[in-house]
Parts: C-alpha cells; sequence; structure tokens
C-alpha cells in the first residue's frame, strides 16, 4: 500500500447522497460502511448513516466522506480534513507527532475497532488531519 493524502468531507446525515453524486460526476468504485455495519446496534439512531465511504476514480482521484457521528455536533464550514493513509507505521507516526505538535488532538493516535490505528488532530494553523496507519492484514 502507499501513502496517500487526499481530503475527507463531512456531512450532516446525507453523505451516501453526496458521495453517489460524486461517483456520479467522476465515475469510479464506491465503497460505503454505515454505523450499523461497524459493529453498532442496528436499531441505535445513526446505524443506517456512513461511517466511512471512499471513492476511488479511474483518473487516481480518492474521495473519502463520512456523516457526522451521533452525538457529535455537525459544524458547516469546517466539515472537511486532510486525510494521510498508508500502512509505513513509523513515518506516519512522525507525521502525526509533527502535525499534532502544538494544535488539538481529538482523537488519539491509537488502534480503532476496524484494526488500524486511528488519530485525529488539528494544527497549530486551525486544519484538520485524519492519520490512518494500515493495520496488519495477516
Amino acid at each position: 500500500m502507499s501513502t496517500l493524502l487526499n481530503p475527507y468531507l463531512q456531512f450532516d446525515g446525507n453523505a451516501r447522497e453526496a458521495m453517489e453524486f460524486y461517483q456520479g460526476a467522476l465515475g469510479g468504485d464506491l465503497e460505503v460502511s454505515t454505523f450499523g455495519d461497524m459493529g453498532g446496534p442496528a436499531d441505535a439512531p445513526g446505524a443506517d448513516k456512513v461511517m466511512h465511504a471512499q471513492l476511488t476514480t479511474p483518473d487516481g482521484f480518492t474521495l473519502m466522506a463520512s456523516d457526522t457521528p451521533p452525538g457529535m455536533e455537525f459544524q458547516p464550514g469546517s466539515n472537511f480534513a486532510v486525510s494521510l493513509s498508508g500502512d509505513e507505521a513509523e513515518k506516519m507516526r512522525g507525521w502525526w507527532q509533527r502535525l499534532s505538535a502544538e494544535g488539538t488532538v481529538s482523537v488519539p493516535l491509537e488502534k480503532q475497532m476496524w484494526g488500524d490505528e486511528f488519530g485525529q488532530c488539528t494544527d497549530r494553523f486551525g486544519v484538520a488531519w485524519m492519520v490512518n496507519i494500515a493495520g496488519s492484514q495477516a
């Protein structure tokens, strides 16, 4: 796996509709996982909302998105982040350390329920970053 840098958009309950629109406009393959797909109760509020969607286009574009998680406030105008993802763990941890220094960590870089290490921060310039280090595929 190579390292990717791409936009990550956040929506207020209409991520699936938006990503299907972008797929129609840009082409490509769309993968969508809901909060319910990731182990949440099927009848929980928001279980059918998008936890993660990824559009990969024939031209090499990657666009990711999600709905605002239940219990979190949607903030128009700040509903995007820059996503770094890959499997070079030490290199990515170094980037995380430098990007989060003097910033605000909202999700510590640690192993998540999907098996990867993930962290989210806002750097000292106000830019939101998401870092996802791919877990072992064995």
